[in-house]
């Protein structure tokens, strides 16, 4: 893990959650919070200075909520100027974890986190969370991994064992096929192979991490989203590697991060 935690704010109730989530992930890191407001106006007065008087009292709140979670934690602020996907873009090149909210304020004064996190997600260079939650140090139950043996998928497997590991988590890795659609001469212990295969020689690199294999049968993200239910994180790949074998992570993600019931990351190599 590195140094920085970079979370979005826009004074909803729901970017207030993400700080104090990202607070909770950068003392979990030994890191330092940087609280980022995206000046995204579509209009500036023509005939005044633009007066940022009152997103400097939301960002200053957003900021004092994340060192009242997490004393120890070095906590700055920013507002940048420009649309929220390219600053968080260039804020993640930067950061080991994005924290957002699950929904915007909206209008003038919003980020519109809701509707921009797939975007967000897709563009990002280091994981992205979205919080779900107000109570971020008291989740419960496992982080559920999502597995489809890509290499593209390489990085969400390390993230969410290291992320069990910081939360003293059980880790659930997951597998889901549609036996419908399987190759001719394939079955359910092909799945247990590739379970088994993508989690090679992380558990020993993280030996106090319980880990369950699950080869589950169903709509991908009906079974993923259900597992959310009764877990604490859920962790996919951005990309999979499509076709009728592959899990399509691409949109099994941005299912996630609608319709999860626990906080979701999202993860890519970076490039």
């Amino acid at each position: 893990m590195g140094n920085l935690v970079v979370a979005g704010t826009d004074g909803s109730s729901s970017s207030f959650a993400a700080v104090e989530t990202a607070a909770v992930e950068a003392r979990r890191r030994r890191a330092d919070l940087r609280v980022v407001y995206a000046l995204n106006w579509p209009v500036r007065p023509m005939y005044s200075p633009l007066d940022t008087t009152p997103i400097n009292r939301l960002v200053s709140e957003a900021a004092e909520r994340a060192r009242s979670v997490a004393p120890e934690v070095t906590v700055t602020e920013a507002m940048v100027p420009g649309d929220t996907v390219s600053v968080l873009e260039a804020e993640s090149r930067e950061a080991d974890l994005l924290v957002l909210g699950a929904r915007g304020a909206g209008g003038l004064l919003g980020m519109l986190l809701g509707s921009t996190a797939a975007s967000v997600t897709a563009h990002s260079r280091c994981p992205v969370m979205v919080a779900r939650g107000e109570s971020p140090e008291t989740e419960t139950g496992p982080v559920v991994l999502c597995v489809d043996g890509s290499p593209a998928s390489e990085a969400a497997v390390e993230f969410a064992f290291a992320e069990a590991a910081l939360r003293g988590a059980r880790l659930a890795a997951v597998h889901v096929w549609l036996p419908d659609y399987a190759p001719p001469g394939t079955g359910v212990e092909s799945a247990e192979r590739l379970l088994v295969q993508a989690l090679a020689g992380h558990a020993e690199k993280y030996p106090d991490v319980t880990v369950r294999h699950e080869v589950a049968s169903g709509e991908v993200r009906e079974v993923l989203i259900e597992r959310s239910r009764t877990a604490q994180l859920v962790v996919a790949g951005a990309r999979g590697r499509g076709g009728f074998t592959g899990l399509l992570l691409g949109s099994v993600s941005q299912a996630l991060l609608h319709h999860a019931h626990s906080s979701v990351a999202v993860v890519r190599s970076r490039a």
